[in-house]
């Protein structure tokens, strides 16, 4: 039993003793660090990295027993030469690569850990093509540009600018991330992007000859994707061009911050040509952690170790050596040995002289790889987590704006709050209750000094005026030509578009461009499509706006309505200073006038007796009898009938006038409106239904309208080439080899009518259209232009410049042609004036019966009181009777009654007459 013990004791310390060996942990990990020591990035990564390494060996809870080290090589900005150095580097048989900073050298040491199994983890490689699908050992600990561009997209449409330029290097750093610029635009309906590559080695040539060329170009916006530069060569070349004003817009990826937070305090005055730059800056929330760091580097600083300021990609840094130590410790921790076996494939490759050979595969590469992944720890850039895709989880962008050499925090950017003025880590909780409404910024100090929001873009500059086409008409030269020998364009069109410049908020320098022989009307179609091909920025003349034309240029807001109308020949009646006479024949006239005669004495008869207004000497009774009369058509007499008979006459003279009056006013507005044809047309449908010849002019697309639509035969349709042809084509007429009427757009006519007399427009426009001006599409400038239209409209500018083209003979619209109604005769209103005599005539009748009974009872009376001498003779006694019957009609009525009435109260007995002798 004794030896039975002894044994299994002996077999089990043998055990132990195998397991220790196996699992002994290693004195020491290697770790390959490429990156360019001397630039921007590496100054700063290097000695954060070093302390990194040092604060990881000191440290007893993390890799215990087993050293860290860091190998690190200089790739020198050189892909071709940081190969090589990788290669190296992973001859010595690292477990993890850290680095490198360029995009492009990422790609190439990517596929070498892929092939060798070695986890490559990058502190600044942020080209988005870098994914890990391609590359599945690849692991980023910065932000991705997929993210940046997202966040600068986004900046660009906050501000409201749809149009912009970037400026990169051309390598994959630059085209890749510019590349998801564009795509970020476009989903954000970005009318234009353009791109502007530079040399990866560029010079200060390079670059103002890139600016020079941008310049030309409408958008003002720029965004700026480089390396870090400390030169800051490409503002110094905008501000000497004087590309740094008010009209620009400058946005900087990161790589602006990174070089600004490298700048030491003496290089600060470089800053001055960053006047109005918003940039964007890697997010990083304030700790504790990063607060003694950066004390600690400045102390380092002042101890003469560092020549840099600390910066993000610093920072990065420094949580990346920490991130592979803690994968390091899991996976030592796990059991795991650092092994590393031959390569079959290399060994089979016949290239002794790379001595590919010499390199291994990391047997534990994917199990390292897994344990970076689930690393989770609050390091100096915040909290340090990997998403599914290989890249840390982004903690959002601080978006910054240089103003006075001074750097400012205008606001923050993360991908659940947009942006905000509060850092995304204090409003954390308030998820429910964000929206886009909520999204701001704090005020931004642009190039101009300014808060105001620039425009973003320009038409023109003096280096590249706006080329606006114009037509080179051979006919109808007043809307648009060439003043002889003077290389000076004018015209109707001219007119309009330069007078919609001064309403234009800004400068547009422009230069006309004409398009034509001037022997031939040119194709409009052609002159349309050339806006479309960028040969012309617009075209401005008398363009019609159709259909097809829409769908390739954008057009301004129609500044003459048109359409197609019919001009003929006419008559014009309303030149005569008598046409207020017009509308009654002379018969009716008289017969007018008689009756207001008539009714005066009537109405003077009927109501002398009873009313006081028609007595009192006889002039006044004149002026009364006539002036009531009159005054009856304006409904203005004072005086009142008071007689029965008088208002019978007034109520049927009145209704009387009524009836003329109104047909006067209506008879006589259409005489002031219309014409008298000379011809039997009277609108389209008249000319459709005849066989007369219809003229046309060449070019227009009346013809194609009249032939396809309206289906007019061809054969009469007669082409004109001028206003003299459409002139001598009317006055021959259709039957002496002539045209009947002409078909053409309504400018054209009233062009044609504004020098002649004899012809007019038939009807209404039977189409309907507008001319305008032609702009390339989603041109700022169409819009504007079409304001500046609505406001001439609207102080009256656009009638006036249209009145001192087309009205130099009265406006042709005022000759628009319709049939004249004929004049008012006698006839038509006899069956009225017949009614009104005949009760006019029964009055005066039945007053005048009246009249004679009163007076032969008053002469009976009169002959009992004062009996008649004999003497007398008989045709006295007939002229007195006569002379009595006027005094008594004269007399008023109250007294009559009153003689009346006293005659019967105090009757005289009768006298008997004494004979004389």
């Amino acid at each position: 039993m004794k030896h039975l013990g002894f044994l299994s004791l002996l077999m089990v310390w043998v055990v132990s003793q195998s397991c220790l060996v196996g699992c002994k942990k290693p004195v020491s990990v290697n770790v390959g660090v490429i990156f360019t020591f001397d630039s921007v990035i590496g100054r700063a990564a290097k000695p954060a990295m070093e302390a990194a390494s040092s604060d990881i060996n000191e440290t007893p809870t993390i890799l215990n027993g087993t050293r860290l080290n860091l190998i690190m090589a200089d790739a020198n900005c050189n892909a071709f030469l940081g190969s090589i150095e990788a290669y190296q580097v992973i001859e010595k048989e690292v477990v993890a690569f850290i680095g490198p900073q360029s995009s492009s050298l990422a790609h190439m040491i990517s596929s070498i850990a892929n092939g060798l199994q070695v986890p490559l983890v990058s502190y600044a490689a942020t080209d988005p093509s870098l994914s890990a699908k391609q590359f599945p050992f690849f692991v980023r600990t910065v932000q991705s540009d997929s993210n940046q561009m997202n966040v600068m997209a986004s900046l660009v449409d906050f501000y409201g600018w749809k149009e912009a330029i970037a400026i990169y290097v051309d390598d994959d750093y630059g085209r890749n991330g510019v590349s998801v610029l564009n795509d970020e635009f476009d989903k954000r309906m970005a009318k234009a992007f353009y791109k502007f590559p530079l040399p990866s080695n560029f010079t200060q040539s390079d670059i103002e000859t890139l600016l020079k060329e941008s310049k030309l170009l409408g958008p003002r916006v720029y965004v700026v994707h480089v390396n870090p530069d400390p030169q800051l060569r490409i503002f110094s070349a905008a501000k000497k061009l004087q590309m740094m004003t008010g009209d620009y817009v400058w946005f900087a990826t990161d790589w602006l911050s990174t070089t600004i937070d490298s700048f030491t305090a003496v290089n600060r005055t470089a800053l001055r040509v960053l006047q109005g730059v918003v940039g964007l800056r890697q997010h990083i929330p304030e700790s504790n952690r990063k607060k003694d760091f950066m004390a600690r580097w400045r102390k380092m600083q002042q101890k003469g170790l560092l020549k840099s300021e600390l910066n993000t990609y610093g920072l990065c840094a420094y949580d990346t050596v920490w991130t592979v130590a803690h994968s390091i410790d899991k996976y030592i921790r796990d059991g795991n040995n650092f092994t590393f076996s031959l390569s079959g494939k290399l060994n089979d490759t016949k290239t002794s002289e790379m001595h590919l050979e010499k390199l291994k595969v990391f047997d534990g590469g994917a199990i390292l790889l897994e344990h970076i992944m689930n690393t989770s720890f609050s390091g100096l850039t915040g909290q340090v987590r990997f998403s599914s895709d290989r890249n840390i989880v982004t903690s959002g962008y601080d978006v910054i704006n240089i103003d006075k050499m001074a750097v400012r925090t205008v606001g923050y950017w993360s991908d659940i709050f947009g942006f905000s003025i509060s850092p995304p880590e204090t409003l954390r909780g308030t998820e429910k209750g964000h929206s886009e409404s909520d999204q701001k910024l704090g005020s931004v100090i642009w190039p101009s000094g300014k808060t105001k929001r620039p425009r973003g873009w320009v038409i023109a500059d003096d280096d590249r005026p706006l080329r606006v086409g114009v037509p080179r008409r051979a006919s109808f030269v007043d809307f648009v030509t060439e003043l002889n020998g003077t290389h000076k364009i004018a015209g109707y069109c001219i007119d309009v578009f330069t007078e919609a410049l001064k309403f234009i908020p800004y400068n547009v320098p422009y230069k006309f461009e004409l398009f034509g022989d001037g022997r031939s009307n040119p194709n409009y179609n052609r002159l349309v499509k050339m806006v479309a091909d960028d040969v012309f920025d617009a075209v401005v003349g008398d363009i019609a706006i159709v259909k097809n034309r829409t769908k390739i240029v954008d057009f301004s807001q129609p500044y003459i309505t048109t359409g197609l109308v019919i001009v003929a020949p006419v008559h014009n009646t309303k030149s005569s200073a008598w046409v207020f006479l017009k509308p009654f024949t002379l018969d009716m006239w008289c017969m007018t006038a008689g009756g207001f005669f008539i009714v005066a004495v009537v109405i003077w008869i009927l109501e002398h007796r009873v009313n006081d207004a028609f007595r009192g000497p006889p002039r006044r009774q004149l002026m009364t009898m006539f002036m009531f009369s009159f005054s009856t058509l304006f409904k203005t007499n004072q005086e009142v009938t008071v007689s029965t008979l008088g208002r019978l006459v007034m109520v049927v003279w009145l209704f009387l006038l009524m009836v003329i009056t109104s047909s006067y006013t209506a008879n006589l507005t259409s005489i002031l409106t219309v014409q008298q044809l000379s011809s039997p047309i009277t609108g389209i449908d008249s000319l459709i239904a005849s066989s007369w010849p219809i003229g046309y002019q060449v070019g227009s697309f009346a013809y194609g309208y009249l032939s396809d639509t309206l289906n007019i035969h061809k054969s009469r349709l007669v082409k004109l080439h001028s206003p003299e042809e459409y002139e001598t084509a009317l006055r021959l007429g259709p039957d002496n080899g002539g045209v009947a009427a002409i078909v053409d757009e309504l400018p054209y006519v009233e062009l044609f009518l504004s020098k002649r007399t004899d012809f007019g427009i038939i009807g209404q426009p039977f189409t309907k259209s507008g001319w305008g001006f032609a702009f390339q599409r989603d041109s700022a400038l169409a819009v504007d232009m079409s304001t500046a239209i609505l406001k001439l409209s609207e102080n009256g500018k656009l009638q006036e410049i249209h009145a001192r083209w087309f009205c130099k003979m009265g406006c042709p619209g005022e000759r628009r042609g319709k049939s004249e109604p004929n004049q008012l005769h006698l006839v038509s209103f006899w069956g009225l004036y017949l009614l009104c005599g005949a009760i006019t005539l029964a009055a005066l009748l039945i007053f005048i019966l009246r009249m004679v009974c009163q007076y032969a009872r008053y002469s009976r009376r009169q002959r009992k009181l004062c009996p008649p001498s004999s003497s007398v003779q008989t045709s006295t006694r007939c002229s007195q009777v006569i002379f009595n019957f006027f005094d008594f009609i004269d007399e008023k009525e109250e007294a009559i009654k009153k003689m009346f009435t006293q005659c019967e109260i105090n009757p005289v007995p009768e006298t008997p007459t004494s004979s004389t002798t």
